[in-house]
């Protein structure tokens, strides 16, 4: 059995009808790759087909402003991702008139890109012989071949790019990477794969032996942070509030915010009012509530943060120049705009 020639005659068979298999447009390719970095189709769909009715050139989103392009971004997280991807525009269409870079050499030189998006991209567009190796395709490697390697080591990620390339059908590796995706996707699937109707079956060692639940291997490295949020949401009497932009290097750089105050715990209100950040803000009498009773407990991968809404009412402020029926042109961090969402339909 060729490995490539039973994957490709299942993919001709299952692959799933998505918007950015139609093309070979690289400026395409590249965005559906990017969104689909840490985020599900299913999630990722409605945002891509948003994203090109918007920016259906890479000109266009070149010629756009970050934070319109951070808004578009809002709720699929990983804004880096979009930085990334607006900075790349910028330099294809200025320094590069437009033209994709066509070789997986040239494609990995752009900010943002990694060896798995410039292995599909090359691959997919410009048909260069270079696998992609994805949480799909480890998975499916390590469960055919019986590999106990940790695929987050750096003996585990040379291991698996050299096994995929050498599987790769050189006269249709975009085919080839499409379909090891999908066959990860919806055949060997992380949880309950399809096991009884996999074409692989008769021959992948993690069935034969029983070791499909622990397969692949992940060593576990990240230790999370648990931090706590509390923010300030002004209301002043002519409905307006503060939010201000992220800066330095974090998460949520180029996202806006209503004014923070991070404790050690979770805190009460006189702990909040006490407190020397929360009278330098508020100098003058204000009433506060506590919107969320039970404190939000938004999960990142490295951080969970327990975050606490505080509904601050005040005559005047002179920092409070955002108007609250504009808030929602700027670009916030899904918390937030989770918050403001629960918040405004109960006004």
């Amino acid at each position: 059995m060729i490995f490539y020639n039973t994957l490709i005659y299942w993919y001709l068979q299952n692959n799933r009808e998505l918007p950015w298999r139609k093309t070979k447009n690289p400026y395409f390719i590249w965005l559906s790759e990017i969104m689909l970095q840490q985020t599900r189709v299913a999630q990722g769909l409605a945002y891509y087909l948003k994203f090109i009715e918007t920016f259906p050139t890479v000109f266009h989103l070149a010629n756009a402003d970050e934070s319109t392009v951070l808004k578009m971004w809002q709720g699929l997280g990983y804004y880096s991702r979009a930085r990334n991807l607006h900075y790349s525009a910028k330099l294809i269409a200025n320094e590069l008139n437009g033209e994709f870079p066509s070789t997986y050499k040239e494609i990995i030189k752009l900010k943002g890109i990694g060896d798995y998006t410039a292995s599909a991209i090359s691959s997919i567009c410009f048909n260069e012989a270079t696998a992609v190796v994805d949480g799909n395709v480890y998975r499916v490697l390590s469960r055919y071949y019986g590999i106990k390697t940790p695929i987050n080591t750096s003996a585990g990620i040379k291991e698996f790019k050299t096994l995929a390339q050498s599987l790769i059908d050189k006269t249709q590796p975009g085919t080839f990477n499409q379909a090891i995706m999908d066959f990860g996707a919806i055949q060997c699937k992380p949880q309950n794969p399809l096991c009884d109707t996999c074409p692989f079956s008769s021959s992948c060692v993690a069935l034969e032996k029983q070791l499909i639940k622990e397969l692949p291997i992940k060593e576990r490295k990240i230790k999370v942070r648990k931090r706590y949020f509390n923010f300030l949401v002004i209301k002043t009497k002519n409905y307006k509030t503060i939010l201000s932009e992220r800066k330095g290097k974090g998460i949520w750089q180029g996202l806006y915010q209503f004014p923070l105050i991070e404790s050690e715990k979770v805190i009460n209100k006189n702990e909040l009012v006490t407190s020397e950040k929360f009278i330098d803000l508020f100098p003058i009498e204000t009433t506060i509530s506590l919107f969320n009773q039970k404190e939000i407990v938004h999960k990142l991968s490295h951080q969970h943060l327990y975050t606490q809404f505080w509904i601050v009412e005040i005559e005047n402020l002179s920092k409070a120049t955002v108007k609250w029926n504009e808030i929602e042109k700027y670009p916030v961090p899904i918390l937030i705009a989770n918050f403001l969402e629960t918040y405004q339909s109960k006004k």
